[in-house]
């Protein structure tokens, strides 16, 4: 099912002046490349019954607004029998119901390992305020998904970037007491040293004329 409604933003006001070069700035970072690879991704991770959208950001706004395609997206990563988010039978027709499956949506991602820095507002899809915002919440997600492998992510792995993985280094308890020993010899390279032939600054009361 392909469709896209622009008109949805008509009740939207114009924007005039600094405000506008503000969202003009905004949307300019929508990366329409990257919006192929998401709708690729989610067509194939949620299967076919989620349509897709026509090209452009204003239709995959519509696509994801109702929050229904970004919560089944979520489950589709999860365990099975361990659903994050409840999606109803009935598309939501009311806005605080989408909204507040938009909100579902998100809070699940968190869990997931969204970090704060990287998750959209619900008004950036809702009203189509920072579609950008959007994309790189949905990167990030699947991204976090390649990383962990766990056999829940569908499609090319290769559609979204790895997440670079922490590296921590783990030390033996030797390799710990050399570095205890080194540090000791470098705190006291100055042991057995003393201030003699050394001279402080005196008081004025300590100066003899």
């Amino acid at each position: 099912l392909e469709f896209c409604l622009p008109q949805n933003m008509a009740n939207k006001g114009p924007s005039y002046g600094m405000s506008r070069k503000v969202q003009s700035k905004i949307e300019n970072k929508y990366d329409k490349e990257l919006e192929e690879q998401l709708v690729e991704w989610i067509t194939v991770q949620c299967g076919p019954d989620v349509g897709r959208p026509d090209c452009g950001r204003l239709c995959s706004q519509v696509w994801l607004k109702n929050g229904v395609i970004l919560s089944k997206l979520v489950n589709s990563l999860c365990p099975d029998g361990s659903k994050s988010v409840k999606v109803p039978e009935n598309l939501p027709s009311g806005v605080f119901k989408q909204m507040e499956q938009v909100a579902e949506f998100l809070k699940a991602a968190e869990n997931y390992g969204v970090t704060k820095t990287n998750m959209f507002q619900t008004v950036d899809l809702f009203e189509g305020k920072d579609m950008a915002a959007v994309q790189r919440t949905l990167k990030t997600l699947g991204s976090l998904a390649v990383t962990k492998n766990d056999g829940h992510y569908c499609g090319d792995p290769n559609w979204l970037m790895k997440k670079v993985q922490e590296h921590k280094r783990e030390f033996t308890e030797s390799q710990l007491q050399e570095g205890t020993h080194a540090i000791g010899l470098q705190m006291g390279s100055n042991r057995g040293a003393s201030q003699a032939g050394m001279t402080g600054y005196r008081q004025p009361w300590q100066i003899i004329s």
